[in-house]
């Protein structure tokens, strides 16, 4: 079979490979998936520059934590799953069920666990989801990372989007649109934010309720404040310390901030901001898979389509990696891998 190979010090897209290898097997309580798509995630950037958790990669892995697909074999005491259910792998191997926890199991496209770019792939039973059955393969390989993070953001905290509620995005991400899409699907008023005015204008069409140009509106924070009446309950931080100080101040009395993203390095990260208006900063770290399997349920009740800005073929993967990066993103990129 054909597979990407991203080799041990990795530092650059010139270290991923596409490589011939043998077939995985379906070992005891394993199923073999034939890889019909998978996408990428900011993190996977990281993984190729040597710049994720722990630096450099230590070993030879395949890349990408999102991938989507058919059953195509099962081992020994697999019960859950047969030959020909569409399913995906969940990014924590180990997180079942629950709050988050200190061992959640390895998390697909780093070490110690390859990932999702191959034509095949094998995985434990417990670390694979059937996807949502109004998808196409390449809409639910959008999900496993960007998707499960959001409904960790919005659905999963101690106040839930809904009527009556607003949420604040920051940019049109893979993350940011799907947060878009879940918030309204949930009844709350949204607002995003863009440096570009025709992005904006696309996620006006999606169904945002306001906008903010944030090069326009430095202050782009109390400006968000301003436009839900006071302040915002939840907050999708994807931005990191070069964002949370408005972010902060965007937020309102009891709202939360959800911190997701680390796309900027440096900034004011005190949380003092918090304090008088008793609001909150929640980490969080993608999800488990029960978070997987109640996201795929909304998705097929509410009709939701996840936004996919371009598809690359599976030998295209290095462009892949290129456009995800670039300014012109809107959405999530995909690669089919058949």
């Amino acid at each position: 079979m054909k597979v990407w190979q991203l080799t041990k010090g990795a530092a650059s897209l010139d270290d991923l490979h596409l490589i011939e290898h043998d077939r995985p097997v379906a070992g005891p309580g394993e199923v073999l998936i034939r890889v019909r798509a998978c996408s990428l995630n900011f993190r996977d950037q990281l993984i190729v520059q040597g710049r994720y958790f722990g630096g450099p990669i230590d070993r030879d892995i395949t890349p990408l934590s999102d991938g989507a697909g058919e059953v195509v074999a099962v081992g020994d005491g697999v019960t859950r799953y047969r030959v020909g259910d569409r399913v995906a792998g969940t990014f924590f191997q180990g997180w079942r069920s629950g709050p988050p926890n200190p061992n959640p199991g390895p998390a697909l496209g780093a070490p110690p666990a390859d990932g999702m770019l191959a034509e095949y792939v094998a995985l434990p039973e417990n670390g694979v989801v059937p996807i949502a059955a109004s998808l196409s393969f390449e809409q639910a390989a959008t999900l496993p990372c960007a998707g499960v993070t959001v409904w960790h953001a919005l659905m999963e905290g101690p106040k839930t989007v809904g009527p009556g509620r607003t949420v604040l995005i920051l940019g049109t991400g893979g993350v940011s649109l799907l947060a878009l899409q879940i918030a309204k699907a949930a009844g709350a008023r949204v607002i995003v934010t863009s440096s570009s005015d025709t992005k904006l204008d696309r996620v006006k069409a999606l169904g945002a309720d306001a906008t903010i140009n944030y090069r326009d509106t430095p202050a782009w924070g109390a400006e968000a404040a301003r436009l839900a009446g006071g302040g915002i309950d939840h907050v999708v931080e994807v931005g990191g310390a070069g964002t949370l100080a408005q972010s902060m101040a965007a937020v309102g009395f009891g709202g939360e901030v959800a911190l997701i993203g680390v796309l900027t390095r440096d900034g004011e990260t005190g949380p003092h901001a918090l304090m008088m208006k008793g609001a909150s900063l929640r980490g969080i770290f993608v999800g488990s898979a029960q978070m997987a399997i109640d996201l795929n349920h909304a998705i097929d009740a509410c009709g939701i389509k996840p936004v996919i800005d371009r598809v690359f073929a599976f030998d295209q993967a290095r462009d892949a990696y290129g456009y995800q990066a670039s300014p012109d993103l809107f959405g999530k990129v995909v690669i089919a891998v058949q």
